[in-house]
């Protein structure tokens, strides 16, 4: 099956990107249920390090549904020993996987032959110590634990808790927490299902747990709204201790207006102070101590207000676009359309737009900043709103956490970039 774009398969679409937490590792998934794994070789120069099919096509005959192999989050947790382990998920399904090198191999057995068969006993003359042996590098990816059947809609986050024993995984109406060493049950702490579905007037969107209070968390809504709960003041988080929400503009007020607020993406900073909301047109970054307006707003495209229509003909208005901190956030990078992506400096209030593609791409090149003109007459190196391309968008984007090195998924390209180096 091939996707709006020629020559790329469905399959092959990159839908997550993570780098793990000291930037050595990133992974990314596909709709084809595979998660890849580079590591880099030279400062920003990622090569694939391991590959594996982390979830298969599955058919649930209850309800006659296909659920698809396609990854929606990869969550990577603090590394321990010398293996790495990783959280992913689909639709359904969480795996926690060990991800784990073997470049030694054991020689030299007593009770067994090189080739795995046993010894006759009588025939044990002598006792020999094993050894190990150099044996060409080999990465194993093992499913240590599957965490299934604990919810009934799509899951669209997952979020390691700061305690490294605890995640939370969420789906439209529901946020269950689990403990990474059980599998076969976890607490309902968020059920914004109303007794009759008719009533349903809004959904989960994201949730993300606090970088240091391991009892905080977040959601965000389908409505806009963004609410903060405690998990010590009720085993049930259906009150909120905070809710983060701004007042809407009348002047923009449209038949478009609840689609465009929805937050496709809640990021906490990692000082654990801020946190960031993406919506259709907009960045905004909230106080955590202020809930009625956000501190700072960053318009990614608004030149697109006027196509709203155009975008929900063909359904672009419900992409969902993510957004990432850099290391110090002090910077805010978030996706667009036409293979665009955009950076928000904060304390300069400095912002610029640029493109990934295989034309501006070369090894060493240094990337021109973009510009789009929404009308008028058009200045030379500007690019027209109606000769954006809208099959070509990122919606996936990841940030080092401690260089300036980004990562920026296309359809099935995958862009890493870093500062310039004098």
């Amino acid at each position: 099956m091939q996707c709006a774009v020629p020559n790329v398969f469905f399959t092959d679409i990159i839908s997550t990107v993570e780098f793990n937490h000291t930037g050595e590792l990133l992974a990314t998934g596909d709709k084809g249920g595979r998660v890849n794994k580079n590591p880099p070789q030279f400062r920003s120069e990622y090569n694939v390090y391991s590959t594996f099919q982390s979830h298969e096509p599955e058919f649930d005959y209850l309800k006659s549904l296909e659920i698809e192999e396609k990854i929606n989050k990869i969550r990577w947790l603090p590394q321990k020993n010398a293996a790495q382990f990783l959280l992913s998920t689909n639709d359904k399904t969480i795996k926690l996987w060990k991800i784990s090198e073997r470049d030694k191999r054991p020689e030299g057995y007593n009770l067994k032959e090189e080739d795995g068969r046993y010894k006759d006993p009588n025939s044990i003359t002598k006792l020999q110590v094993p050894v190990l042996i150099p044996m060409d590098l080999m990465v194993e990816a093992s499913p240590r634990r599957v965490f299934a059947n604990a919810h009934t809609y799509h899951i669209n986050s997952i979020s390691v808790n700061s305690d490294n024993e605890t995640y939370l995984s969420a789906d439209d109406l529901r946020i269950n927490l689990w403990h990474l060493e059980i599998t076969d049950r976890s607490f309902n702490i968020v059920d914004i299902k109303p007794a009759n579905m008719e009533e349903l007037t809004e959904v989960i969107t994201a949730a993300e747990f606090h970088p240091h209070q391991c009892n905080t968390f977040v959601y965000s809504s389908s409505k806009g709204t963004i609410r903060m709960c405690d998990m010590r003041a009720s085993a049930l988080c259906d009150k909120h201790t905070k809710l983060f929400e701004e007042p809407e503009d009348p002047s923009n007020r449209s038949f478009f207006s609840e689609i465009i607020s929805s937050i496709s993406d809640v990021k906490f900073s990692h000082n654990g102070r801020y946190m960031m909301t993406r919506d259709y047109l907009s960045v905004k970054i909230w106080d955590l101590n202020m809930e009625s307006r956000p501190v700072e707003t960053y318009q990614v495209h608004e030149y697109l207000r006027s196509k709203l229509c155009s975008l929900y003909e063909n359904d672009c208005i419900f992409d969902k676009f993510e957004c990432c901190w850099n290391g110090n956030d002090s910077v805010v990078m978030t996706g667009s359309y036409n293979n665009f992506f955009r950076m928000f400096e904060r304390g300069h209030r400095r912002d610029v737009t640029l493109e990934a593609s295989r034309e501006n791409s070369k090894p060493l090149q240094v990337l021109k900043p973009r510009k789009v003109c929404a009308g008028g007459k058009r200045k030379k190196d500007e690019i027209s709103v109606d000769s954006l391309d809208f099959n070509k968008k990122i919606l996936h984007t990841a940030w080092h956490p401690q260089d300036n090195i980004i990562a920026v998924a296309t359809t099935n390209n995958l862009y890493i970039f870093q500062d310039k180096v004098i």
